[in-house]
């Protein structure tokens, strides 16, 4: 023989004892095997269920602190809007208790403040009703009183006593209004 076909003899003799020695195994053996590959995919799979549980336990403890701080500072921006108005009226009190303070001046601080605390509220989304001449409309307007004006028209409003405001179309505070009967 030669040597190519030594090495293949050898080649296929090796292939025979393993063929041999596979089918010499016994069924206990290979039960042996499964259980030990289920034993341990059993505990893969556990170690990720106990790895998922953990990150579900930090995920709402996060979601809870965040909320929490949602509702604490919720409102930090519109009081910091509200401070300019708190500054504007110190500034018009002190304009006021001026000795060469006149009631222009004062009015005109007033206005001022005014101003800026209505756009402070419509920066946030706060609207003002101001009905001055619409047709009375019940969802929001609060008729106080009706009075009788045949040169008017029928329905409308007269006179707005108190001007209503609305948060982001939701009616905080209905207008307080006289009606025409």
């Amino acid at each position: 023989m030669t040597k190519k076909q030594d090495e293949e003899q050898s080649v296929e003799n090796i292939e025979d004892e393993n063929i041999e020695t596979t089918e010499q195994e016994t069924p206990e053996d290979d039960l042996q095997t499964q259980l030990e590959e289920a034993q341990k995919s059993t505990k893969d799979n556990w170690d990720k269920v106990l790895r998922a549980q953990a990150e579900m336990e930090n995920l709402r403890r996060r979601n809870a602190k965040d909320l929490e701080n949602a509702h604490k500072f919720a409102l930090d921006g519109f009081v910091k809007a509200l401070l300019e108005v708190k500054d504007s009226l110190t500034m018009g009190l002190k304009t006021a208790r001026d000795d060469n303070a006149s009631i222009e001046s004062i009015t005109e601080g007033l206005e001022m403040t005014d101003k800026v605390f209505l756009s402070t509220l419509e920066k946030f989304g706060v609207e003002t009703i101001n009905p001055a001449g619409e047709s009375f409309n019940p969802e929001f307007h609060e008729a106080v009183t009706m009075i009788p004006m045949p040169d008017k028209e029928s329905n409308s409003v007269l006179e707005v006593i108190q001007v209503g405001f609305s948060l982001n179309g939701r009616l905080v505070r209905p207008a307080m209004v006289v009606v025409v009967q």
